[in-house]
């Protein structure tokens, strides 16, 4: 039975074997000069804005091989539920060959183990080993990575650490079960790609931010969590924050807003939010000012805050092994229905 499985398997195997080595050939000697790269920069730069200048151009230069790796473990998983769990039972129903094998002393539950077994183990590893090597080889990038692309960022996250492998065990069985049930190979791929892909887009969405509650804080306005100030005629000031909050780098920040001395929202992060009360004419706020840091003082003089709501960046291993335990549970949960079901309906 291992051996026919792997009759049936081979050509996709060999296909991802080849591209895993392609992949590895790729990143092995990319990431040694990445980190000689990211190890000689950090020794050169001093704190501050020279640092700041290193990681930015450090990312630039490995942008394009940053973003290509996050896809390529990103779309891993979906392409295992497509291509090897969707058409792993269909395939037999279309052709009838399920029941020439169970007619030679091979009960259905041993048929589906099998398959389930031997297939599933060298889709979920193939998966594991990219999602791990990318993790390597981005390290440096990850610690250095601008606004939107942090390690804690949701498209980051997904395709780091260990949840590489829950996504690839959910789609490979969620292929095989959609594939139970339509009977059919190509709109069970189709329904297979449709419903893997809600469930990866609900997930940072609705649960990951949950899954562990997050911090809820104010901070004092300052350089790291503004994007511009800006003085009107009628005396009032516009301040624009952006999502970053001091001392949290790397954070997820699911929320980031102005704040009044009150505790009411003056304008959420990326909006100009005005501001009345602050000198213009004279004192630190005035256009010939001599200090740039007298405007964001003298705000937080008059009781202004960020209010910002995250997951800071040392939740992320916590994050990752709960992430991968919820889809673990929906790949056994599915892998229990297809049992049942090849039980007692399918014939």
């Amino acid at each position: 039975m291992i051996w026919l499985t792997w009759r049936q398997l081979r050509g996709a195997a060999l296909m991802t074997a080849v591209l895993l080595v392609i992949l590895a050939a790729v990143l092995v000697p990319t990431g040694s000069q990445l980190a000689a790269d990211y190890a000689g920069g950090l020794a050169a730069c001093t704190r501050g804005d020279d640092c700041l200048g290193f990681y930015d151009q450090l990312f630039d230069d490995y942008e394009i091989p940053f973003l290509a790796s996050i896809l390529i473990v990103l779309i891993l998983p979906a392409m295992i539920g497509l291509f090897w769990g969707a058409p792993l039972i269909t395939r037999e129903l279309e052709a009838g060959t399920h029941l020439l094998v169970w007619n030679q002393s091979i009960t259905r539950t041993r048929w589906l183990a099998v398959k389930l077994g031997f297939t599933g183990l060298i889709a979920v590893a193939a998966a594991g080993v990219t999602g791990l090597a990318v993790t390597w080889w981005s390290g440096p990038l990850d610690q250095s990575a601008r606004e939107g692309f942090a390690l804690m960022a949701p498209l980051v996250f997904s395709a780091r650490g260990i949840a590489p492998l829950g996504y690839a065990a959910f789609a490979f069985t969620l292929g095989v079960t959609v594939g139970m049930l339509v009977r059919r190979t190509l709109p069970a791929m189709a329904l297979t790609l449709v419903a893997f892909l809600a469930i990866q887009l609900a997930m940072p969405l609705l649960v990951r931010p949950h899954l562990i509650p997050p911090v809820t804080s104010a901070f004092e306005i300052g350089r790291e969590n503004v994007d511009g100030f800006g003085i009107n005629r009628d005396g009032t000031f516009d301040i624009r924050l952006n999502s970053a909050i001091p001392g949290h780098a790397g954070a997820w920040v699911l929320s980031s807003e102005l704040v009044d001395p009150s505790g009411r929202t003056v304008a959420a992060s990326g909006a100009d939010g005005r501001i009345t009360g602050v000198p213009t004419t004279s004192g630190p706020c005035a256009p010939a000012a001599g200090s740039p840091d007298g405007c964001p003082a003298e705000v937080n003089r008059l009781g202004y805050r960020q209010k910002a709501t995250y997951q800071p960046l040392e939740r992320f291993w916590p994050l990752q092994w709960i992430e991968t335990g919820i889809y673990a549970v929906l790949a056994l949960g599915l892998t229990w229905f297809c049992f049942r079901w090849i039980r007692r309906r399918l014939t």
